[in-house]
């Protein structure tokens, strides 16, 4: 079957892979009212599979860590699950001509491990991957180019029983996995993410608990954070080898816009830790092939990292084509000697937390306007990320993986439902990236979280980061306010007055 979808924004795959910043840069036009982006910017929207496909037990899919931690009492608000979720996996035809309707150019989604593979080993289940196939096919008949992504916390259960992803093999698993995907649907698709947020599996997951599995270790989140890493290149490995010449890889991160609540030395120390903990601790081994120093100091009195093998960061260090970076707020941190410090770090409120080695770290709230997640409205953290990894790893497109804002959004007495507060969030961050991509950061795309309402991990259906409203007793569809603007920018690819 052949498809004619809009030529992909990425670069060609590079001849050689030594040199890992060996992309050329993207032409871009001066800046000026008439073309607020440059030609070709890939506009999207994203989802995520257990936050919208339900059909949990249909297909011969098998639970996930997040159908097991979702049914422990407390765990999720409202003891709510993913089981149902927004039923994109009966509706996804309504849900992408509903894309089309709005113009978006591409859609990012991420495929159920145990959809596919559900036990987590062995050979593809073939109605898992027939949903993508489906899927896939319905985009791109509609013109719509597919970002695919391998991981977004979904890892099958029967691997987390045999360890889970503190344990290297986990790491060796989702290198078969992503071989299996990329023979079902190399074909048709281009765009590649390996792992998304990996962070968050990490140390929610495995560190503060408030993420499925739920496990409360320092020393299991930084064996995750490593074996995570290693996934990533040994994926990408799979994902070339299986792959078609076009193929175009990246990696979705969430790396912190951290900063220093005063410019007193311990809070600049604080910063730094953060940093080290939040971002560079991916971004170190994935784009240059070494941990940072000062993670590994800062860490020494919980491991000597002796889990990390001869060899790991080579493999964690494969080319990329371009960096997927998620955000929403920024963090703002203070050195202090209180042993129990401030955490509003706005990643749930557990009593352990996912700073390992930063113990002595308070997290400060920002001034200024909140999200219905009680996370700062601050587009300049995005702007400061943009340009930071251009001036970190030049050559490598950069693409706006997340962002997007959650309201408290109810449709009025006709069934509208306005929500200009995310219309002002949306805005400013893409006036964000214009300014980045104005000061010479090559920054080739932007996926709006989220194209749906739906589950949103720990606090089940209670927040809604959608620009399209879903009742969830009715699964109807009704496109928010913000999504007709959002429809707007995307056609004309300008940014209007606000």
């Amino acid at each position: 079957m052949s498809h004619s979808v809009s030529p992909s924004p990425f670069p060609p795959p590079r001849e050689r892979f030594d040199d890992p910043f060996s992309v050329p840069l993207f032409s871009l036009p001066s800046p000026s009212p008439s073309a607020n982006f440059p030609p070709g910017f890939l506009w999207g929207a994203a989802t995520a599979a257990y936050q919208v496909e339900g059909a949990a037990r249909e297909g011969g899919r098998t639970p996930s860590i997040w159908d097991v931690f979702a049914r422990i009492p407390g765990k999720v608000f409202g003891g709510d699950t993913g089981d149902t979720a927004t039923d994109h996996y009966h509706r996804h035809h309504e849900d992408v001509a509903l894309m089309a309707e709005l113009g978006l150019g591409a859609y990012r989604f991420s495929v159920s491990w145990p959809r596919v593979q559900p036990t987590g080993r062995g050979p593809a289940s073939p109605r898992g991957l027939d949903f993508y196939r489906a899927l896939v096919d319905d985009l791109l008949a509609h013109g719509i180019q597919p970002m695919l992504t391998l991981y977004h916390w979904d890892l099958p259960q029967e691997l987390e029983t045999a360890g889970g992803w503190p344990e290297r093999e986990t790491a060796h698993r989702f290198a078969d996995y992503a071989q299996l995907v990329a023979e079902a649907l190399g074909d048709r698709v281009e765009l590649w993410t390996t792992l998304n947020e990996p962070w968050c599996s990490a140390f929610l997951g495995y560190g503060s608990g408030v993420h499925a599995p739920g496990r409360t270790d320092e020393l299991a989140a930084l064996r995750a954070a490593h074996h995570l890493n290693l996934a990533h290149g040994l994926g990408a490995a799979a994902l070339r080898s299986a792959l078609p010449d076009r193929a175009r890889l990246s990696v979705a991160l969430n790396p912190a816009a951290v900063r220093p609540r005063t410019a007193a030395p311990e809070d600049v120390d604080a910063a730094r830790r953060v940093d080290a903990l939040a971002t560079r601790i991916f971004t170190d081994p994935m784009l240059h092939g070494r941990y940072p120093e000062d993670l590994l100091a800062d860490t020494a009195g919980i491991t000597d990292w002796s889990f990390v093998y001869d060899g790991d960061t080579a493999t964690i260090n494969h080319p990329l084509d371009a960096l997927g970076i998620n955000y929403y707020a920024p963090t703002v941190v203070s050195g202090t000697t209180d042993s129990r410090p401030s955490r509003t770090d706005g990643h749930g409120g557990g009593e352990r937390s996912p700073w390992p080695g930063a113990d002595r770290v308070a997290f400060h709230q920002p001034p200024g306007k909140r999200t219905a997640m009680d996370w700062s409205v601050d587009p300049t953290g995005l702007y400061d990320l943009l340009t930071r990894f251009a001036r970190e790893v030049p050559g490598l497109p950069l693409v706006v993986t997340e962002n997007g804002a959650a309201y408290d959004d109810k449709p009025d007495g006709e069934g509208v439902v306005h929500d200009p507060d995310r219309i002002a969030y949306l805005h400013a961050h893409l006036d964000a990236v214009r300014r980045a991509i104005a000061d010479g950061a090559d920054v080739r795309g932007y996926f709006l979280w989220s194209l749906l309402d739906n589950f949103e991990w720990a606090y089940g259906y209670s927040k809604r980061f959608g620009a399209v409203y879903v009742d969830y007793a009715t699964q109807a569809r009704t496109p928010k306010s913000s999504a007709r603007w959002y429809s707007q920018v995307v056609r004309s690819g300008q940014l209007p007055p606000f």
